[in-house]
């Protein structure tokens, strides 16, 4: 299970370290790929298979707008010896990253955030909607 928040920067060749808590959890083998928040999500090589399981059980009618979206960003890298992943730039761009991200833990897989992104997001959380998900679900 992934879990915290850390926080680092992406040096200008793309390079970003992945703290060595998640590595225990995912290894060296990541895939990266878009996420539908403005952010990019990073999954183990076993994570992921469990994903795209999931996607090939969808209607095919239905799931191909969300496969494409996906898919098309994905990409699988390796840690260097140092721990690092190069971010591609054009995930660097859609998440709006930068320097400054926030990396957090969620549960099956992480997410990168830049800093600034990640604020705004805060910001916005509806605590409200939160507390009505909680009671609806009997946590």
């Amino acid at each position: 299970m992934l879990l915290g928040e850390y926080r680092y920067n992406v040096d200008a060749k793309g390079r970003l370290f992945i703290p060595a808590r998640l590595r225990d959890e995912t290894g060296d083998n990541l895939v990266v790929t878009r996420s539908l928040d403005k952010c990019i999500n990073v999954y183990s090589v076993r994570a992921w298979q469990s994903f795209v399981e999931k996607t090939v059980s969808l209607p095919e009618i239905s799931a191909r707008e969300l496969k494409r979206f996906i898919f098309s960003s994905a990409l699988e890298i390796t840690a260097d010896s140092m721990g690092r992943i190069v971010l591609p730039q054009k995930l660097r761009d859609t998440a709006g990253i930068t320097r400054s991200v926030v990396i957090i833990g969620v549960d099956n897989h992480a997410e990168i955030w830049s800093e600034e992104e990640y604020a705004k997001y805060e910001e916005s959380r509806d605590t409200e909607a939160l507390l009505k998900l909680i009671a609806d679900y009997s946590f």
